[in-house]
């Protein structure tokens, strides 16, 4: 570049000057050890360097014949010139101060690279050196041509830096252009400051190329690039800069929009790459069908790094094709911000056990006929350093998905027996109450759940007959082999089985008659027909809902089951349910959610 240091030149300066013309005899040396000043002026002007000596005004006193047709003139022409204006060496102040510095004797050499524009039309580089003469009057200029060696450099270059499949721009010089994109300074005053980029990936790619093999495969990846590129030339058309179009590896594509002007103009170029990509490619005899999935991110260049551009790009992407593919998505900072929670809540799971950061609350289950508190529900919160009181609706489904439901399960059921049992010791005036904990399918199946609640009863001493185990119905109507051997093991011992959120799911009554179930829970969404108007002082009762209600509950009954109705929010609905024979209501008529001091002072209250 101008102004640059490209390395030592090929000849010296010394080495150039010494140099005899062929077939010149050398001269005897002087009793001072020189050769004599004729044998120097032959070696100046036959020496295939171009040079010029220049005095301290920076004018040409003499330049050799190379020099002269390096800049395609006569030595002659080139004498009492500047040579700053015959190399170029003002155009920028840097190498123009050093130039100077050298002329008056202040620097020792001047090395750079200039682009100098021949006579004849045609452009060449060249790499200058400038050094200081015996005696500090005069400098040499000395000239190399590397015009064949920069062609060379671009040209392996390019190969560097672009797919040889398709052509386009690689992934090291996307990334290239995407940091100066983002570097201060950047855009100047007439442009937007901003920057946008459609992160493409074709759906299905995998699926041609092991059908029809790798050179299909390629084909087709050209074929797209031919077809994305005219969408950025379309794009470009009548603007200052059009989109870049980069291959960023395998199927994935990338179009990078400098000084973009909002997210409009990056969903207009997603939708248009959407299109061109829907027409059928005609692959040598192979029509070939293909989609995409496109994540679109715009955002102020300022303040934006290449890796949180690309992150929020591909997690976009990732919304795209799990929202059905073949479309393209924007990425949203609430959707990011809701994944990146998710992601930090399950990378922190396990550990959270470990550290205690879990609490138990527990909601009464309370009798509809005797208004007493029977039995409690144990429902886990997350006290989370980061995020504060979670509920289980924000952890639940993660802790099922990485397994960590087992260990936090089997805490949760420990905690609730001790604490159960601690109640019983508390108050042995009245009848204990049992405990009710919630457990997911994968407990069964990822651990011996027979083995740790027998263990847990033996550590707190608490009675099986205290304990509830809750599982949704579609966990229990699909229970068979181990499952169903664990739910019948435990009913053996004692301890009850509840279905929850009873009526919503695939209710299979035939296989309801041969569960170990002894309660059911009906869903809060049934309660919630039996509403209550209170300026009119009266029930509205949904008669679709009663009638299902009252239904469930003689079922129930017949089977020898107990019924709990959820969601019980009104006395009207507590007195409708126990009219129909519903057994015990949980909801915030009774109490949300508490402590256990709280429970202990209801039991209190209730001795």
């Amino acid at each position: 570049m101008n102004g640059t240091s490209e390395g030592p030149l090929p000849t010296t300066v010394a080495a150039a000057t010494a140099v005899t013309a062929p077939g010149l005899a050398r001269a005897p040396l002087t009793e001072r050890g020189r050769r004599e000043p004729a044998d120097h002026r032959a070696a100046f002007g036959v020496a295939p360097l171009a040079l010029a000596v220049v005095d301290a005004e920076g004018l040409v006193m003499d330049a050799n014949d190379a020099l002269a047709e390096l800049l395609g003139a006569s030595p002659v022409e080139l004498a009492g010139r500047l040579a700053a204006d015959l190399v170029d060496l003002a155009s920028d102040a840097r190498t123009w101060h050093a130039y100077r510095e050298v002329l008056r004797g202040r620097q020792a050499k001047l090395r750079c690279t200039r682009r100098l524009k021949h006579p004849d039309g045609h452009s060449l580089w060249v790499q200058l050196t400038v050094s200081p003469m015996p005696g500090g009057r005069t400098v040499l200029l000395a000239a190399t041509d590397i015009s064949a060696r920069r062609e060379l450099q671009a040209r392996l270059r390019h190969l560097q830096m672009h797919d040889p499949v398709t052509r386009l721009p690689n992934r090291s010089l996307f990334f290239e252009r995407l940091a100066g994109a983002l570097e201060a300074g950047a855009y100047d005053d007439t442009g937007t400051g901003r920057v946008g980029l459609c992160y493409l990936d074709l759906d299905g790619f995998k699926a041609v190329n092991d059908t029809l093999g790798h050179r299909v495969g390629d084909r087709l990846l050209a074929a797209v690039a031919e077809r994305l590129t005219r969408c950025a030339d379309d794009a470009g058309y009548g603007r200052t800069a059009v989109p870049l179009v980069a291959r960023l590896g395998g199927d994935e594509f990338a179009l990078l929009v400098e000084d973009s002007t909002g997210t409009d103009q990056l969903a207009d170029l997603a939708d248009a790459a959407l299109k061109a990509l829907q027409a059928p490619f005609d692959l040598s005899g192979q029509r070939l069908s293909v989609s995409a999935s496109i994540g679109v991110v715009e955002r102020r260049a300022t303040g934006t790094t290449a890796t949180c551009l690309m992150q929020a790009a591909d997690t976009t992407l990732y919304w795209a094709k799990a929202d059905g593919k073949a479309r393209w998505t924007l990425f949203d900072p609430e959707r990011n911000a809701h994944r990146m929670t998710r992601q930090a809540l399950a990378s922190s799971l396990r550990p959270a056990v470990d550290r205690g950061e879990f609490v138990l609350d527990y909601q009464p289950l309370v009798g509809l006929d005797d208004g007493r508190v029977h039995g409690v529900e144990a429902l886990v919160r997350w006290q989370h350093p980061q995020f504060g009181l979670l509920t289980p609706n924000r952890f639940i489904g993660l802790a099922e998905e990485d397994g960590s439901i087992v260990q936090l399960g089997r805490w949760v059921l420990r905690t609730a027996c001790r604490q159960a049992r601690q109640w019983q010791l508390d108050h042995p005036e009245r009848p204990p109450v049992f405990v009710s904990v919630n457990v997911a399918v994968r407990q069964v199946w990822d651990s011996d759940l027979v083995a740790d609640v027998a263990e847990i009863l033996a550590e707190t001493g608490l009675a099986p007959e205290l304990v509830q185990l809750e599982l949704t119905e579609s966990a229990v109507m699909g229970s068979a082999g181990r499952p169903l051997q664990a739910l019948q093991s435990l009913s053996d011992m004692g301890v009850r089985i509840a279905i929850d959120d009873f009526g919503t799911g695939y209710s299979n009554l035939a296989y309801l008659s041969r569960l170990p179930v002894s309660v059911l829970k009906l869903d809060g969404s049934f309660v919630r027909g039996f509403q209550y108007d209170a300026e009119a002082g009266e029930a509205h009762i949904n008669p679709a809902d009663e009638i299902i209600v009252e239904a469930m509950v003689q079922l129930a009954h017949r089977l020898g089951l107990t019924v709990t109705a959820e969601c019980v929010e009104t006395a009207s609905q507590a007195s409708r349910l126990e009219g129909i024979g519903c057994d015990t209501g949980q909801g915030w008529l009774y109490s949300r959610p508490v402590s256990p001091d709280r429970i202990s002072a209801l039991l209190r209250g209730a001795d």
